[in-house]
């Protein structure tokens, strides 16, 4: 590893604990006001009519997409959840009839008897995000893994769901790492140019 790559994640680590920090000092009511407040936001997402959206299931003091998921199928689009698997994470649907079971890292999903699919949008958890649209995730690379095989099948939307204390002035980003397209907060949606 170089001295630049070795730099990067060590910077991406102190950014990612001060970050978290912030999170971790939202009040409860206020964090759940937040995740609420993401449902009025929907449709400022303007995905494709029908398109296939992976959420997650909270852990910790994330923000919470589980009501803004609830609107999307609301709007005629199909869900999935993460599931942690070998080489990459896959993508079970969930319906209201779904059966979840315990997923690694405090997370539920849906069992293997649920359909895996293809998400054509990423609702992604991080820790730490910037105004170029790069961000920090937990430092397991889950996500990086997924990306990259999901956009060798196919267009994908990468959008970060986070507080606004989150932000940071700058990710210092590495080649692997994919810009997202959005970021949802409680005070609204930002796209980012390409």
């Amino acid at each position: 590893m170089s001295a630049v790559t070795t730099d990067k994640a060590a910077q991406k680590a102190a950014l990612r604990k001060e970050a978290l920090s912030r999170r971790g000092a939202i009040s409860p009511i206020d964090r759940i006001e937040a995740s609420l407040s993401l449902v009025t936001q929907a449709e400022l997402l303007n995905l494709p009519l029908g398109a296939v959206v992976a959420g997650y299931w909270p852990i910790r003091d994330e923000l919470d997409p589980r009501p803004l998921l609830h609107r999307l199928r609301e709007l005629g689009h199909r869900l999935c959840l993460p599931v942690v698997a070998k080489p990459h994470l896959l993508f079970r649907e969930f319906g209201t009839e779904t059966d979840f079971e315990p997923a690694g890292f405090g997370t539920m999903a849906p069992g293997p008897q649920a359909p895996e699919i293809r998400p054509d949008v990423l609702l992604m958890p991080l820790s730490a995000f910037d105004g170029a649209g790069n961000r920090i995730g937990y430092g397991k690379g889950h996500y990086d893994t997924a990306i990259a095989a999901l956009e060798g099948t196919g267009p994908l939307a990468l959008i970060g769901l986070a507080f606004d204390v989150q932000a940071v002035e700058e990710v210092p980003a590495e080649a692997h790492d994919k810009p997202m397209d959005g970021i949802l907060t409680e005070s609204g949606f930002r796209r980012f140019p390409k």
